[in-house]
């Protein structure tokens, strides 16, 4: 795509605009319940002054969007709040998933000891009948003979039942493993990384897309990915993926609760900013380009300074998912070819190449 370009520079890095400005009207950081009351009616008023209807959806995305806008302490303040009264149901989503992963290699360990089970009692058998036939060419133990063709019969007995049940535990292993793959196809996390997957993030664009065409709001899409540079420098499988889980942890730690941070694939995340316009989505890749600029990763005796490249655009009603997503992955591109910057801006209003 060929649209309009913007960047920043990787060696200039300005921090003076990492922290948010304070509001207008300072909130009193002595008394919280008043602080939030108050904040809530600013919330409020802008939903109204953007002709919004102040959903418990929309409350929310301007809530964390209004909250950039307050200084550090005033945001410490109202996230300590919020972790105390609120559960993280994507956690528990989470959790749920892994347990279903964990039920299906039972499964399969449960199916795995049976086959070793019935694989002995065959030996078994081939044993006995050995043993019987040793037996049967000394005429002086008839008796024994007698007694070794019982417990003959009985262990084939024992060895058809035994069969028998295989052949059901396996019925039944290939019909829960149809279902666990069945849920496995609808999951919306990666387990890898701890953040959504492509699947879910597709999915969410495609909502945002048709929400900006209701309402007329603005957000944006970033991609980030680990210096490609870096990667090729490391050659360790091991260390480049616990760094990439480090990033996936500060993109989480750097998003807002209305933000889809998603892992789009080979050690690409995608972060989806609901009601977030370009200027927004810059100052939101300069905070986390910071953060991962500060978080040095230690591989052995090794000092490895990690570095990301970001593509922005925005969310456009009139391009597709598959477009959109074209038009962040140019600005990663483009990131890449310039070493001297951190991201490339990268916006939908040319037609997709």
């Amino acid at each position: 795509m060929a649209g309009t370009l913007r960047s920043r520079s990787r060696r200039n890095l300005n921090t003076d605009n990492l922290e948010s400005s304070p509001s207008a009207n300072p909130l009193d950081i002595d008394n919280p319940s008043s602080d939030i009351e108050e904040y809530s009616k600013e919330v409020l008023a802008s939903l109204i002054k953007d002709n919004l209807p102040p959903t418990p959806n929309n409350f929310s995305l301007y809530f964390d969007r209004l909250l950039e806008d307050k200084t550090e302490s005033f945001r410490k303040q109202i996230s300590s709040m919020l972790e105390l009264e609120e559960g993280n149901d994507a956690e528990s989503t989470l959790e749920l998933e892994h347990s279903l992963k964990q039920g299906f290699s039972s499964i399969k360990n449960i199916l795995a000891t049976t086959a070793h089970l019935y694989k002995n009692m065959t030996l078994m058998t081939k044993i006995l009948d050995k043993r019987v036939k040793e037996l049967a060419d000394n005429n002086e133990r008839a008796a024994v003979v007698s007694v070794a063709s019982a417990l003959e019969n009985d262990v084939a007995k024992l060895n058809a039942i035994v069969k028998k049940q295989s052949v059901q535990m396996k019925t039944l292993y290939d019909e829960t493993a149809s279902i666990v793959k069945s849920v496995e196809s609808e999951t919306i996390f990666d387990n890898k990384f701890g953040v959504y997957n492509k699947r879910y993030l597709l999915s969410k664009i495609e909502k945002e897309i048709g929400l900006i065409k209701e309402f007329k709001h603005k957000s944006s899409l970033i991609m980030i990915e680990l210096s490609r540079e870096l990667k090729q420098s490391i050659g360790n499988e091991k260390a480049l993926l616990l760094m990439t889980r480090t990033i996936a942890r500060l993109l989480l730690k750097t998003s807002r609760r209305s933000d889809t941070v998603a892992h789009y694939g080979n050690g690409v995340f995608a972060m989806l900013l609901k009601h977030t316009d370009i200027n927004s989505a810059i100052q939101a890749s300069d905070r986390l380009c910071y953060l991962v600029s500060n978080s040095n990763f230690f591989f052995g005796d090794r000092e490895i300074k990690l570095q990301i490249s970001i593509g922005i655009t925005d969310i456009n009603l009139d391009y597709s998912v598959e477009e959109t997503i074209v038009s962040v992955m140019n600005g990663v591109e483009k990131a890449y070819n310039n070493p001297d910057r951190d991201y490339e801006v990268v916006l939908m209003n040319d037609k997709v190449k």
